[in-house]
């Protein structure tokens, strides 16, 4: 085994301060864990500290730690387009999220798709965003799982029972996740965020410090990677010409999309108040650095022998991080950030479920369950938090592991087609709910079909489609024809006089 019993036994007293923390969500803030708003809300309590945790958890994620680290190791500079992403991506949030809260807290919603039906008048339209939501939470849940995988790999890595221990460890592990989820909620949640992070960012800060000083650092990285790949490096020192359309659609795309995601509006609506939102808001770039320090783990392997061979010989990108920690650090250090990395990825899937039943419980059973109590709503959402937590194992088999990005991916092109009911209809009340449905179903069949067609049908390795102005992202295509039918749509809809009007009035958008 690559870490000894000190990294082991740390690992293992750590997970259970955060199991504890977990259960003691429960006395945290009390609230009447019986209401949907203060079991999946935390009661719109948080204030900016714990708010920036949270939000910061939702981002902060797997794919931070794992996935764009695999495909920066994989294929070099591409994989920094997240680092733009997250750095706009909150200015997007600006424009929109205390908006929604302001309309959230007057109406009593407690998911966007609460705010969609009374806009657009349309129980239709507001169970089928429902349902998109929760389908793009699933692969992006099975990425988190990924990642918690790549930990256990690495920590078992040469048992002979590895696979099965390692099978027998992640459903132990998401069975305690899925008890303290249910029991807790999202306060539980929250406090899981604050030593997550703690672990994370003391995780990059030694690994950059260890890799410079004991490793020659980046231009070592970079030397070893020009005499591997020969003329083959250049990716990885600059972005190609032909990968720009990609890239710029990528981080745009993703950007346009984080703030659409059931978690994220969910940690948005956890907050005390619009003020306490815009706070939170402007110091989350704060994150964007980790992310492209993380970014540069990616690079940084080819510096560092031990790590790039356990890499190598596996075929695994997912195991870049974990194997530089392994190998870098000693093992009680090594220890304690593993865990970081495990738990990063079991909050974000932990917040992501929460997000998904409250859209289900609310928005869809509830809409042929009318009479159902608040009690009962709450029960069904704490069940089927558990329930989307085991549903999302089976994605991770959709894709190769070193492109588990693509995961995350192809939910932002799910996402993506909420954007002209949810977005645009923060700031409009001029779009009619048949010509945004007809768009939301044609933005998915073209990105479904894209994603297919560039994958030749086969395994999940791209989601970019070819353009006559190079490759450019799905889901930036499928949500410029669903845009476009929406607005072109709805105007036809109201020079013919079927415009239907909702009940939300501009004076609901306006601070209390």
């Amino acid at each position: 085994m690559l870490i000894d019993a000190y990294g082991i036994a740390a690992f293992v007293i750590l997970f259970g301060v955060f199991t504890l923390l977990g259960y003691y969500g429960t006395r945290f803030r009390k609230g009447n864990m019986n209401l949907l708003s203060e079991w999946g809300l935390a009661g719109r309590r948080l204030g900016p500290y714990l708010a920036w945790f949270l939000i910061g958890a939702d981002v902060f994620t797997a794919y931070t730690f794992v996935a764009v680290p695999s495909l920066a190791y994989a294929s070099g500079s591409t994989a920094f387009f997240a680092v733009p992403y997250v750095a706009i991506t909150f200015a997007i949030a600006m424009l929109t999220m205390p908006r929604l809260w302001n309309v959230s807290k007057k109406k009593g919603y407690v998911t966007s798709s609460d705010f969609v039906r009374d806009r657009f008048n349309s129980r239709t339209l507001s169970i089928l965003l429902a349902i998109t939501g929760v389908v793009s939470l699933l692969p992006y849940i099975a990425l988190q799982i990924a990642g918690m995988q790549a930990v256990l790999t690495i920590m078992l890595y040469g048992l002979s029972n590895a696979q099965l221990v390692s099978e027998i460890a992640l459903i132990v592990a998401f069975i305690l996740l899925a008890a303290t989820t249910f029991t807790s909620g999202l306060r539980g949640a929250t406090l899981g965020a604050v030593f997550k992070d703690a672990l994370i960012f003391l995780t990059v800060i030694v690994v950059i410090l260890v890799g410079v000083t004991a490793y020659g650092g980046f231009g070592n990285a970079f030397a070893a990677i020009a005499a591997a790949k020969g003329t083959g490096a250049s990716p990885w020192s600059s972005l190609p010409a032909a990968a720009v359309p990609s890239f710029f659609t990528l981080f745009v795309g993703s950007a346009l999309a984080l703030y659409l995601y059931p978690h994220i509006i969910n940690g948005s609506l956890s907050a005390t108040s619009p003020k306490t939102l815009r706070r939170t808001l402007a110091w989350l770039p704060l994150y964007s650095v980790g992310l492209g320090l993380l970014a540069l783990f990616g690079i940084l392997i080819y510096a560092v022998p031990g790590a790039l061979a356990i890499v190598q010989s596996t075929g695994n990108g997912l195991l870049t991080v974990p194997a530089m920690v392994v190998t870098m650090l000693p093992g009680w250090l090594a220890g304690i950030c593993l865990l970081g990395i495990f738990i990063g990825g079991m909050v974000p899937a932990a917040i992501m479920a929460i997000a998904g039943a409250n859209l289900l419980a609310r928005n869809v059973v509830r809409e042929f369950k009318p009479k159902m109590t608040p009690q009962g709503e709450t029960r069904l959402a704490k069940w089927i938090s558990a329930a989307l937590k085991f549903i999302a194992l089976g994605f991770v088999f959709v894709a190769p592991l070193t492109y588990a990005i693509q995961l995350q991916l192809l939910g932002g092109i799910i996402i993506l087609q909420v954007l002209p009911a949810v977005f645009l209809g923060l700031y409009t009340d001029k779009l009619d709910w048949k010509p945004v449905t007809l768009g939301w179903a044609a933005g998915l069949i073209v990105g479904i079909y894209l994603v297919l067609l560039a994958n030749n049908f086969g395994p999940l390795k791209a989601s970019a489609a070819p353009t006559p102005w190079g490759l450019v992202y799905i889901g930036v295509i499928s949500v410029i024809v669903n845009i476009l039918i929406t607005v072109i749509g709805s105007w036809l809809v109201r020079q013919m006089g079927m415009f239907r009007a909702g009940s939300i009035k501009e004076s609901d958008f306006a601070a209390a």
